[in-house]
């Protein structure tokens, strides 16, 4: 999924940028969830069977990035956060502010 996605639903860029990496990384989180029962992802994770449902259906809103990390990383999951330059930014240049 694009970061465009978000910015054409009118999501700033760093909105858009900060959405993708949660919907990225519960849509992992959701496969790896898949081989369990609900009643066992709630023993993993330790939260309640309401946060387990939320956490399936993909209402991304209702957890905070760090969350999560967590909860992948309690699945299995190894979770980095790679950066790089975007393209056509030069170094020292400011990000253009509208």
């Amino acid at each position: 999924m694009s970061s465009k996605l978000f910015e054409d639903l009118g999501f700033s860029p760093e909105e858009a940028a900060a959405l993708k990496l949660k919907t990225d990384l519960n849509t992992k989180i959701v496969k790896a969830a898949a081989s369990y029962t609900q009643q066992q992802l709630q023993a993993k994770l330790g939260t309640s069977q309401p946060r387990i449902s939320d956490l399936l259906r993909g209402k991304i809103s209702k957890f905070s990035l760090d969350t999560l990390v967590v909860y992948a990383e309690l699945l299995g999951l190894r979770t980095e956060i790679k950066t790089s330059k975007k393209r056509g930014v030069a170094a020292g240049t400011p990000a253009a502010v509208s």
